[in-house]
């Protein structure tokens, strides 16, 4: 890699710079939430269903997942300044695309190539992100702002995109994307010299192949995750035709990769204990983390909260989320054992489930949501570093790569099953308290006929007349029924994510001969560009 001087020019000062490479790095981190900014936005712009919303942002980053391996190959030939430049002028364009298309099948396409492209962007800032770092704990420091930032990414996009959403049609986010591009594309073009940041690497024998085998796989796990409960799981041959092509592509995808000299991916980081048991905890942690998303749901669908206050709520999560990287990088720095750190921010997610259990109620007021949600991101903040750190460290410098690969495999398909387990329970638990509330009442209870004069008598005190009123009656009695099954159905999951921590807490002090044999060292070690 070159030089701070070679990279930048002499007289740019290094908040510029530093300045410069955020400004690059944020609306590409964005871009990865964009589908699920406003789900109901999108449904209603595109004329589709909210799992479409969901499979369209599958579908970028399982090309940000497969495009992975080779991007470096590309960063390493072509000079880092004509390689952004191509990228982000593709970028811009494809997004341009999304921004005029409401067919489903283009938004797929489109969303595919933007994975593909932003793997080039986030290499590129990540490398000027660690070159900038001069002190000894650099990359750590490095992997904590990027990792903080992708925490970050969900609640923070939808609380910039809420107004906007309010005030247009929901494209127009692709188009804020498009301008929030160019500040910092043009200043990084007008500050970098021509230089190549890593070193030069011709590009011959690109596997191409694995790459055709890699990506149909990931987007065929993916929709199965998405549509399989929409579609009956194996009662559709949609459903089954996907399963076996996976099971097809990944037998010869691995295989592939055992016969080659220059492998894709690198199986021999599956031997290793502690990359395995650093990828468990990682997949525990996207599945509690995607529960969080019930908690905004309650806000909006129980305390009738709209998107701009829901997500003015979340700010302080955010607050809590960089408390929490900040306070794991120092302790990782400091050699403090990953033991403490760990059951620490699994504790705070625990304290968190554990209260929400008893606050999933029908009515509260929003300052009391204030701490637990510092909770959730501080115990998030905690443990997503920690745990990327111990997963790179964990195998032989020259695979590590490969392990920061597999690792991204891990959170995407973590990332759509827990999306998947939610579309499921959400279903099963929801009707199933439904019923049993409805079966709670009948025409002759005295409860049931007292609620309905009451809700008629609140209408009426509205304007309403009264055979309007009796009319209007039982549909809000039905809505508050639905209200009550998502209340259950809430309470009910935040009992099995619980239960889930606590198993990964055991785990954690039952393994120590596993952890404290991994020392964090990361200093030699090249970022994947798709570590989100």
């Amino acid at each position: 890699m070159g030089q701070g001087k070679q990279i930048f020019r002499s007289w740019v000062p290094e908040w510029l710079i530093r300045l410069t490479i955020f400004l690059v790095l944020f609306p590409t981190v964005m871009l990865f939430a964009l589908s699920t900014a406003n789900v109901n936005a999108a449904t209603g712009f595109y004329g589709a269903e909210p799992q479409d919303i969901q499979f369209s942002m599958l579908v970028y980053y399982a090309a940000l997942v497969a495009f992975t391996p080779m991007e470096k190959r590309f960063f390493s030939r072509i000079a880092t300044k004509e390689y952004f430049l191509i990228c982000m002028v593709l970028q811009v364009a494809v997004t341009y695309w999304c921004y005029h298309t409401r067919e489903l099948p283009a938004l797929f396409i489109c969303r595919f190539l933007q994975g593909v492209l932003n793997c080039g962007v986030t290499s590129i800032c990540l490398t000027l992100l660690f070159s900038r770092l001069k002190s000894e704990h650099a990359r750590e420091t490095g992997y904590a702002i990027f990792y903080g930032m992708i925490l970050c990414s969900g609640s923070l996009t939808s609380l910039i995109t809420a107004p906007l959403v309010d005030d247009f049609e929901y494209n127009a986010l692709y188009k804020m994307v498009i301008y929030s591009f160019v500040p910092g594309a043009v200043l990084l073009l007008l500050l970098m010299n021509r230089v190549h940041l890593v070193r030069r690497v011709p590009l011959y024998q690109l596997d191409w192949t694995s790459f055709f085998l890699y990506a149909p796989m990931l987007i065929m796990l993916g929709y199965i995750l998405i549509y399989g409960q929409q579609y009956y799981w194996l009662q559709d041959p949609r459903i089954i035709g996907c399963l076996i092509g996976i099971v097809l592509l990944t037998i010869t995808f691995v295989v592939r990769q055992l016969h080659r000299k220059r492998p894709f991916i690198h199986i021999d980081v599956f031997k290793s204990r502690a990359f395995l048991f650093g990828i468990l905890l990682l997949a525990g942690l996207y599945l509690i983390r995607g529960s969080f998303n019930i908690t905004t749901s309650f806000f909006a669908t129980v305390l009738g909260l709209d998107p701009l206050h829901t997500y003015e709520l979340l700010i302080y999560n955010l607050i809590g989320i960089v408390i929490g990287s900040v306070m794991s990088t120092r302790l990782v720095i400091r050699k403090r054992p990953l033991q403490f750190i760990w059951l620490v921010g699994f504790f705070g997610l625990l304290v968190f489930h554990s209260v929400m259990y008893f606050l999933f109620t029908s009515e509260a007021d929003q300052s009391t949501f204030i701490l637990p949600l510092l909770i959730q991101g501080w115990g998030a903040g905690m443990l997503l570093t920690p745990i990327v750190l111990f997963i790179i460290s964990s195998v032989p410098e020259s695979i590590s790569v490969s392990a920061s690969t597999a690792g991204v495999f891990i959170r995407y398909t973590f990332f759509g099953m827990s999306t998947a387990l939610i579309n499921y329970f959400s279903l099963y638990f929801t009707k199933t308290h439904a019923m049993r509330l409805s079966d709670g009442l009948s025409g002759a209870d005295n409860g049931l006929s007292e609620r309905l004069h009451t809700y008629q008598g609140a209408l009426e005190s509205r304007g309403l007349m009264a055979d309007q009123a009796a009319r209007l009656a039982p549909g809000l009695l039905d809505k508050a029924v639905q209200k009550q099954a998502f209340l259950k159905y809430a309470m009910d999951y935040y009992e099995l994510v619980a239960i889930l921590i606590l198993i990964l807490m055991l785990l954690i002090v039952a393994t120590p001969y596993i952890i404290n044999r991994t020392v964090i060292n990361v200093k030699a070690k090249q970022p994947a560009a798709a570590t989100m």
